[in-house]
């Protein structure tokens, strides 16, 4: 049985998984820490190798196939080499897989040592490594993981003994949750990205502040203004915007924002317009309060999103995006958007260096083709189709 102890832990030639309940509880502190790290829990498998008096240990969050690649992390002391060669090569001679999910097993459990012995897998792959005696698990998950971990030793060392595998069994549950955890934070990240990119290409700056409305969170074209510093900058965290004027009408919506998120009142915008110093375009803001979740707490929390317009912001539909949902030829297709970017028909023709006469043949093919009659309406149907998604 695994053996709790007010020691520290023991030295590491000594096999054995009796560590004080300290140690373990920390360990539990790792693991769920784990898909907040850089490289997840990278920090709590050097933890479980040690306590485990082991050569590797691994956690192979995605098992490679023919089709998708493998990604693991692993211990220090195993090379790049030595993992991008299991993933793309020796995976196919791996024999201990498909474990019974959720229960830990030896190898010798698993696979009889004279089939490992003989084994390409072991020969070619493991006996190089000085990699003899492995214990593991799957992880099945409701969402659809399949999860691997595996714990190593040299051939001169120990077998993995009863204590090692109730250890690992102990420990077996929370790596799941914290595997379920990993997913669901990855799947929000991606989502979150998904959504800001698209922001980003439709040309709008948007700004998080949290409930002392300080700046949080800002995207790709909110940073590109802030730097420019022509109608909007940052001033000790806050968002400074044009005129003494405009600040203080910008300030009266953010605390209004403000008081209607901490008031869980329904949300609602207030827009504003924004002198340039340069005597640029005007800039457009919107705000709005964030309706807070119903267990959020603390301050990095978003309470204010700011939604900067520009007006001076090209269209960044993609020509072959553009080409694609409207069946234009290239021609047209270069035409449309820089009409779509502000110029009129004899700016575009020049930046073109065709005639006003082709011009003007391009865009009635590009009427005909999109249903469009005026150059304002076939404006504003790029602008608000899915081209600028793309």
């Amino acid at each position: 049985m695994l053996k709790f102890s007010d020691n520290n832990y023991k030295d590491p030639s000594i096999m054995t998984a009796s560590i004080s309940l300290e140690h373990f509880s920390e360990m539990l502190g790792l693991l769920y820490q784990g898909p907040l790290e850089s490289v997840p829990w990278n920090t709590f498998l050097d933890r479980l190798k040690v306590a485990l008096s082991s050569k590797y240990a691994t956690f192979i969050l995605r098992p490679p196939s023919q089709h998708v690649d493998g990604l693991s992390i692993t211990t220090a002391g195993s090379s790049e080499e030595v993992t991008s060669a299991y993933h793309q090569h020796f995976y196919r001679l791996d024999p201990f897989v498909d474990l019974p999910n959720r229960k830990v097993v030896s190898l010798t459990e698993f696979v009889s040592m004279n089939e490992w012995l003989k084994s390409d897998f072991y020969k070619s792959f493991m006996e190089p490594s000085d990699v003899f005696h492995v214990l593991g698990a799957d992880i099945n998950t409701p969402d659809g993981a399949q999860c691997r971990i595996r714990i190593s030793r040299g051939r001169s060392d120990p077998a993995f003994d009863q204590a090692d595998k109730d250890l690992l069994t102990l420990l077996l549950p929370h790596l799941e949750r914290a595997v379920i955890l990993h997913m669901r934070l990855n799947r929000m990240e991606s989502e979150r990205d998904l959504y800001a990119g698209a922001v980003d290409q439709m040309a709008v700056g948007t700004i998080l502040l949290d409930s002392d409305g300080k700046v949080l969170q800002m995207n790709r074209v909110a940073e590109q203004l802030v730097q420019e510093k022509d109608g909007v900058k940052l001033v000790a965290e806050g968002l400074q915007v044009g005129t003494p004027r405009d600040g203080q009408q910008f300030r009266q919506l953010v605390k209004q924002a403000l008081l209607s998120q901490k008031s869980g009142n329904p949300s609602v915008a207030e827009a504003m317009r924004v002198q340039r110093p340069s005597g640029r375009a005007d800039l457009g803001i919107v705000v709005r309060s964030v309706p807070p979740g119903e267990w959020s707490e603390g301050k990095q929390c978003p309470a204010v999103a700011i939604f900067i317009g520009d007006p001076e912001q090209e269209s960044r539909a993609p020509q072959e995006i553009v080409r694609a949902l409207f069946d234009l030829t290239p021609a047209e297709t270069q035409l449309a958007l820089l009409l779509a970017n502000g110029l009129t028909l004899d700016e575009a023709s020049d930046e073109l260096g065709i005639s006003r006469n082709t011009a003007r043949a391009h865009l009635r093919s590009t009427f005909s083709k999109t249903g469009v009659t005026r150059q304002t309406m076939l404006v504003r149907l790029i602008l608000r189709s899915v081209a600028t998604l793309g």
